[in-house]
């Protein structure tokens, strides 16, 4: 087994200041069967294999109360709590001695000013100017998201055998390296403790070797008497591949101008990002053109012949994302395209981190970011997606928590969070792509919105590239639970853009469950008195039956139909003010007082849909028509609750506006009787359909045919 090692990086001697209790030897990095260390003399790199910086502590003095625990946090055990006592391992080093101040005058003033800044904090101490500044008695973790370092996913995914960090430091305390299993559980890997010292550089070695199911590197510092600052803390390897690739970012934008602009000016900040950005492409899509924002122009002047605006008609995510890989792949200057939606705020540490993990992979490697909530910062949306396979739905990959709280629950002490992940695909919201991948499987297929992502990945899969969904690097995004797209005009691109994904790419015959579940889909629809999405969801099937000719069509074409249909049903056509609706009232009370609850168990929805069913072809209550009868949250918008109601007012999903919904039978009769024979007819012509996409696919996601797409789509704007 390669033991970690320490040593000073510049200093031949150990100074009297610095104790640690070994100095075991370093390792060799890419060397499969390396048991013994070389010499001594033959520690430092050689000019052909020197250290790569792949992941850097981000320490910022600006961050805010509620994004903080993401970066650093105090500490008071692995349970993550706020307290003075001590954690595990923290009494074991050495007390050091009291001695002779061994800082000159100068040194000590600056020292002093430092420990005057950071006596005003409370609690643990915080960031500032010089650095991570633990007060006196106090301990600073980085075991935290954006600062630990991901040993698992490094173990995985590249050939290096240990990882160097480097660490500066300057103060009295110590400094103690942990690792975590991939079960979570915690290992003090190495310390080393420093007295007075200023402006001291640490290395340690440390083996990548037991992280192969997962597991985390990370460290501490714990002040003595006095402050103990963290200046600089780098995670690398020895490599002859020293030159980071390029990368060119691809930013897909529709009526967000400010948000847009205001990523521009993030990334003009950025001189580490610049310095590998080969070009910054924005594809405007929208009637509120970025071109006019009053910062636009200053941003033009930043970046110079580095940013290109691109304006066409709307073609959704897709669309936008597939001109942006276009363009890339045609220039031919870059090593990646990294795709960004347009309102997002990004972490920039993560698009370094991102190339320089892509750039060491063992084979091109898709890496992909996580989400965070952009309105509560510390909420973790996405740390890995998976489409499962038989039911043919996308969804957090199997040993993960959706929405997971940072702040309550940190790293260290959440067992979970230590597994690797392996995923299917990486939401587009940020992604690097290698170019060579674009040019082998092409571009997005023309599905507008929803899916083109998780099918990408699926085909890259398909043809031998991985996807990596990487911790600590990530984007703050609007949550999906802040808007319901299963219900408005995405409804339509939900229901066509899966089934084609499972026509390409299902493993089982027919989809597994898939059509099933799409019935059962347009049956709570109905139930729910969504005759909107019901109607667009038969429209979506019914495309899915003509063929994949018409997608490159419907790419340009579909949105404004869908918007025209959505008018002719009432729940689709929502108004802002509640003062709109009739009051809610009521011909009947509920029976015993009791208000409806959710069934339980297969059998209890399987009898709850057949008596909501059987109630959808009674007459209507003849006060419904005139009066919603109840007031519905979105958050109760349930199938078997609005199933009770003839009329109710539904709130949406964001809370800007209710539409009314009411029931029809004569709809309700309709749709039923067509979903019945669309379902059937899609069951028995599965083979078929499936045997046609797959013949169309190269040429659906070919560049040639997208820039007929492209061009057509401006003529039309």
């Amino acid at each position: 087994m390669v033991e970690p090692a320490l040593r000073l990086a510049s200093h031949p001697a150990r100074p009297d200041n610095v104790k640690a209790p070994r100095r075991p030897p370093r390792g060799l990095p890419l060397t499969d069967t390396a048991e013994a260390s070389p010499p001594e003399s033959t520690v430092e790199s050689s000019p052909e294999r020197a250290l790569r910086v792949v992941q850097r502590t981000v320490l910022r003095a600006d961050q805010e109360l509620d994004i903080r625990p993401l970066y650093v946090d105090g500490l008071s055990g692995f349970g993550g709590g706020m307290s003075t006592a001590r954690q595990s391992g923290a009494g074991e080093e050495p007390t050091a001695a009291a001695g002779p101040d061994p800082r000159t005058p100068g040194e000590k003033h600056a020292y002093d000013s430092t420990a005057a800044a950071v006596q005003s904090m409370t609690g643990f101490g915080g960031v500032i100017a010089a650095g991570a500044v633990a007060l006196p008695d106090r301990r600073l973790t980085f075991g935290t998201y954006f600062n630990a370092f991901p040993a698992g996913y490094w173990r995985r995914w590249t050939p290096f055998q240990s990882v160097r960090l480097v660490i500066e430091l300057s103060g009295t305390g110590t400094l103690i390296v942990y690792r975590s299993t991939a079960k979570g559980h915690v290992q003090r890997a190495e310390s080393a403790t420093l007295v007075g010292a200023v402006r001291q550089t640490l290395e340690f070695d440390l083996p990548l070797k037991p992280f192969i199911d997962g597991g985390w590197y990370w460290f501490d510092i714990e002040a003595g008497d006095r402050p103990f600052t963290l200046h600089r803390g780098e995670w690398g390897f020895e490599t002859e591949n020293q030159q980071p690739g390029t990368v060119s970012l691809g930013i897909t934008t529709f009526n967000r101008p400010d948000f847009c602009v205001d990523q521009l000016v993030q990334l003009s900040k950025q001189p580490a990002v610049r310095a590998i950005l080969d070009e910054l492409i924005v594809v405007d899509q929208g009637t509120q053109k970025v071109s006019d924002h009053p910062l636009y122009a200053d941003m033009v002047a930043e970046f110079g012949p580095k940013l290109r605006l691109i304006e066409q008609g709307n073609l959704g995510g897709s669309g936008g994302f597939s001109r942006s890989m276009d363009e890339v792949v045609k220039k031919g200057a870059a090593d990646y395209v990294l795709l960004l939606d347009d309102d997002v705020v990004c972490e920039p540490e993560g698009i370094l981190r991102a190339v320089a993990f892509a750039d060491l992979a063992k084979e091109p490697t898709i890496v992909g970011g996580q989400m965070f909530s952009l309105y509560d910062r510390s909420v973790m949306h996405a740390f890995g997606e998976t489409v499962a396979k038989w039911r043919w739905f996308w969804g957090a990959a199997p040993h993960t928590v959706h929405g997971h709280n940072f702040a309550h629950n940190p790293l260290r002490s959440t067992p979970w969070l230590h597994r690797r992940i392996d995923v299917d695909y990486n939401g587009w919201w940020m992604c690097l792509i290698p170019t060579q991948v674009i040019r082998d499987i092409g571009l997005a297929l023309p599905m507008f919105i929803k899916w083109d992502d998780a099918e990408f990945g699926l085909r890259a899969g398909d043809a031998g590239y991985p996807t990596v969904t990487l911790p600590g690097v990530a984007v703050w995004h609007v949550p999906w639970h802040e808007k319901d797209d299963t219900i408005d005009w995405q409804a339509y691109f939900h229901r066509r853009n899966r089934i084609i994904a499972a026509l390409l790419h299902s493993p089982y015959e027919r989809g597994g469950r898939l059509v099933r579940e799409s019935f059962e889909t347009q049956v709570k629809h109905l139930l729910s008195m969504q005759y909107g999405p019901a109607e667009m969801g038969l429209l979506a099937i019914e495309d899915i039956l003509e063929g994949p000719q018409r997608m490159h069509r419907d790419v340009r074409e579909r949105l404004g139909e869908l918007s025209a249909l959505r008018k002719r049903y009432d729940d689709s056509r929502p108004a802002i003010d509640l003062d709109q609706f009739p009051k809610a009232r009521r011909q009947k009370p509920p029976r015993g007082g009791k208000e409806p609850t959710a069934p339980r168990g297969r059998l209890g929805r399987g009898q709850g849909m057949v008596v909501g069913g059987i109630r959808q072809i009674l007459p209507v209550r003849k006060l419904a028509r005139r009066h919603p009868e109840a007031n519905v949250a979105h958050i109760d918008l349930k199938w078997w609750l609005l199933s009770q109601f003839d009329s109710a007012l539904v709130s949406s999903a964001d809370g800007t506006s209710a539409a009314w919904y009411k029931r029809n039978p004569q709809q309700f009769r309709d749709i039923l009787a067509r979903s019945v024979a669309l379902h059937a007819r899609l069951a028995k012509e599965w083979p078929q359909l499936a045997e046609q996409y797959k013949a169309a696919l190269p040429d659906l996601a070919s560049p040639k045919t997208w820039q007929e797409t492209f061009e057509s789509s401006v003529k039309k704007s």
